[in-house]
């Protein structure tokens, strides 16, 4: 039996069945869909409207692609049947504001919604996920194509990271209590002291607040959940963060080795490297 061309795919994956790339912002589902074309996938790309890259909807035949509001999860549903999918990944952000101001849902999300005690990332997309798999469509862990993009154990930029090892396991801690609770899954630490963690809000503005405080040394970490469900919400670190970093004062972070996905990583390393910010992978 070949080999399959990802180690977070099933044993049983059959690259001829087509893929159903559900992609939302950003680079994250264009690095999917390169690495799935290179490993002879077919692709299908269900697009959100206002969301996905227009560039990556450009590169799908008008009859392998079709774009729909967020919350259209029937009309999701129902794609996912004409396109005929063995299979589908779920990749990138959506606006986190439309989930309160613009969000369109059919009958079936506004079911999926109001049978929810808790509304939030893991039990609205697990719910979606339910309904996916209920298709007989295989919902593939959300790092599949991407090993060579996963933060690796060490000091991923070289050389000695400059935090201190009780910082470290201090915001390692702090991190992943803030993602047991469903707070988020960073923060931002300094000595002993915590400057910031992730809510609502996202990475880049956790970041903003931490830069505003002036405190140097500090260190930015990003975990995974202790129970993390990697067929979606896996956390990503990329260039737009790398900026954030810098513009913040913050020059060290660590991030979960085979968890945290680095989007573009080569670039990103070597730009870290020019601009003096340690990226390390622990765990």
């Amino acid at each position: 039996m070949p080999t399959p061309p990802s180690a977070f795919l099933p044993e049983t994956f059959d690259p001829k069945l087509p893929l159903a790339l559900i992609a939302g912002q950003g680079s994250y589902p264009q690095l999917i869909a390169r690495s799935a074309r290179k490993a002879g996938v077919p692709l299908r790309l269900i697009a959100f409207e206002g969301e996905t890259a227009p560039e990556l909807v450009a590169s799908f035949p008008e009859a392998q692609r079709h774009t729909v509001h967020v919350g259209q999860v029937g009309k999701t549903l129902r794609l996912l049947g004409k396109f005929g999918a063995g299979y589908a990944i779920m990749a990138g952000q959506v606006t986190p504001r439309r989930l309160f101001d613009g969000l369109r849902p059919d009958l079936k999300a506004a079911q999926i919604l109001l049978s929810l005690k808790r509304r939030n990332a893991e039990t609205i997309f697990g719910a979606v996920a339910g309904e996916i798999e209920a298709l007989g469509v295989r919902l593939l862990d959300a790092r599949a194509f991407l090993d060579d993009h996963l933060a690796a154990p060490g000091c991923m930029t070289g050389g000695r990271f400059p935090v201190a090892q009780d910082c470290i396991d201090h915001g390692v801690h702090i991190a992943r209590e803030c993602a047991r609770l469903d707070i988020g899954q960073g923060c931002v630490v300094r000595k002993g002291t915590v400057l910031a963690v992730e809510a609502f809000e996202g990475t880049d503005e956790m970041l903003r607040r931490a830069g505003s405080l002036k405190a140097g040394d500090s260190l930015f970490v990003k975990t995974i959940k202790g129970r993390q469900d990697f067929r979606f919400d896996v956390p990503c670190f990329g260039m737009q963060t790398l900026e954030t970093m810098r513009d913040s004062g913050i020059h060290a972070a660590a991030l979960e080795a085979k968890g945290v996905i680095i989007l573009d990583k080569a670039a990103v390393l070597e730009t870290a490297r020019s601009w003096g910010i340690a990226l390390l992978g622990f765990g």
